[in-house]
């Protein structure tokens, strides 16, 4: 195995195919709301720089979420840059619904992502409201956080 540098972070290349190449991790404790129906971006983000095309980018992002009333859903997403989102398009990655009051959920997605790319890529979680009710992450002081994962990656 060799160490290289890339960016000026120390890298271990030639590691088998599933190794953890490098980690970049990104914690965020203020409280965000929208009342969009569409997917916003939080400021829950990070960014990686693959060191080869072929490896593979494990996205991890835990927190938590409310809602503001009766019949509501929680729903968050990851997307890969500003125009990839990586779960469904309107159910996103984490879904939950509440018949009566409002709505506490944690947050907790994974995604294993193939960006093909040696560029920086960034990789943020998006969140959404459903009908009038608003939507808030990190209630009460909670904090989110995002975990990227470069592995050595497959032919």
């Amino acid at each position: 195995m060799a160490l290289s540098k890339i960016d000026g972070t120390n890298l271990i290349t030639g590691l088998p195919a599933g190794s953890v190449v490098q980690a970049v991790t990104f914690t965020y404790s203020t409280q965000e709301s929208t009342s969009s129906t569409s997917f916003v971006a939080s400021s829950v983000t990070a960014s990686i720089t693959p060191s080869s095309s072929s490896n593979k980018v494990l996205v991890m992002v835990s927190g938590t979420q409310t809602t503001s009333n009766n019949l509501s859903h929680n729903v968050a997403t990851i997307y890969r840059g500003s125009s990839t989102n990586l779960g469904d398009s309107n159910y996103g990655i984490s879904y939950a619904y509440s018949g009566a009051g409002s709505t506490h959920s944690g947050i907790s997605m994974n995604v294993l992502d193939s960006p093909s790319t040696t560029s920086a890529t960034s990789y943020t979680m998006y969140f959404r409201a459903t009908a009038a009710h608003s939507q808030t992450l990190q209630n009460g002081g909670a904090k989110s956080t995002i975990v990227l994962l470069e592995i050595a990656g497959w032919l």
